[in-house]
């Protein structure tokens, strides 16, 4: 074992928790709950295509250091009674406004709290960001791990990408969700997913088809504690692309961390490589949580 590892051997069992949004999306919320006494909470949001239990490993190495770990449930992916197709389409709107509330609710009711801290990889934190703007009493503060805005203009193959973010909604009209699995990205995901996603990489401005929520002013508004885990390899979420994101939020008080190869015994510091070696990340995700309760406490 790592000397970086916890043991996770006297961790109570991942529990599952319902979760019914109000037009009957139905998905579980995984909950991993330290040994001894939950000193954080922290509802976590996956990324495009990456389904709840592939975060299990960091969510008990987060619960070896005494924070409870509630991982949502992408509408389409694993435990959710949806699959995208042509008579099954959904948006950011759905996700925002119906299928993360619904996940909250039900971890409030297991483990009650005036506020948690919420994180998320990838696309998960981008959604971290717009919902903690929604509800900014809500929720303690952010992390995000391995993302940024996708705005195409701070990627090196910006081109490249723009081109993609055009692509991608006419194949997913065509075919009536887009064929994540069968192209290599994501996984099958919803038309309407892909027209949101898409326009914030053309516009490098968030917005949601169908409502009429001002994402961009919320983020402006926002004042909550930030921490900011860059991979140093990962092409997919570059300086430039977290540097746009966290620039969405001015009065958030950010702390920004790079994490290394050699942070990851020897492994590539990508995109998803971080996962298959989670606990360095939850070391560095631990160690913020307590110092700004330390903060909080002396001021």
């Amino acid at each position: 074992m790592s000397a970086n590892a916890p043991d996770n051997a006297c961790l109570p069992a991942c529990e599952t928790l319902p979760a019914t949004s109000g037009d009957g999306a139905f998905a579980e919320v995984l909950l991993q709950r330290p040994a001894g006494e939950v000193r954080e909470v922290l509802y976590w949001l996956p990324a495009l295509g990456v389904s709840a239990r592939q975060y299990l490993p960091l969510a008990q190495a987060l619960a070896g250091q005494g924070i409870a770990v509630a991982i949502h449930e992408w509408r389409g992916i694993g435990s959710s009674n949806h699959r995208a197709g042509r008579h099954d389409d959904w948006g950011y709107r759905e996700l925002l406004l119906e299928d993360i509330p619904a996940g909250v609710a039900a971890l409030h009711a297991r483990l009650p709290r005036q506020h948690y801290w919420m994180g998320g990889h990838s696309l998960g934190a981008q959604l971290a960001s717009l919902y903690a703007s929604l509800h900014p009493a809500r929720v303690a503060g952010l992390v995000v791990v391995a993302s940024g805005s996708p705005y195409w203009r701070q990627f090196r193959y910006g081109r490249w990408i723009w081109m993609g973010y055009t692509l991608a909604p006419w194949l997913a009209r065509l075919v009536g969700y887009l064929p994540g699995r069968r192209i290599g990205f994501g996984g099958n995901e919803a038309r309407r997913v892909i027209e949101d996603w898409p326009r914030s990489g053309r516009t490098g401005r968030y917005a949601a088809a169908g409502s009429e929520v001002d994402f961009e002013g919320g983020l402006r508004a926002l004042d909550l504690p930030l921490l900011a885990l860059r991979l140093h390899d990962d092409w997919l979420g570059p300086a430039a692309s977290l540097d746009w994101l966290l620039g969405k939020m001015p009065h958030s008080q950010a702390a920004r961390e790079v994490i290394t190869g050699a942070d990851l015994e020897g492994r590539r510091a990508d995109h998803f490589g971080w996962m298959k070696t989670p606990a360095p990340v939850a070391t560095r995700v631990a160690a913020w949580l307590a110092q700004v309760q330390s903060r909080d406490a002396a001021t």
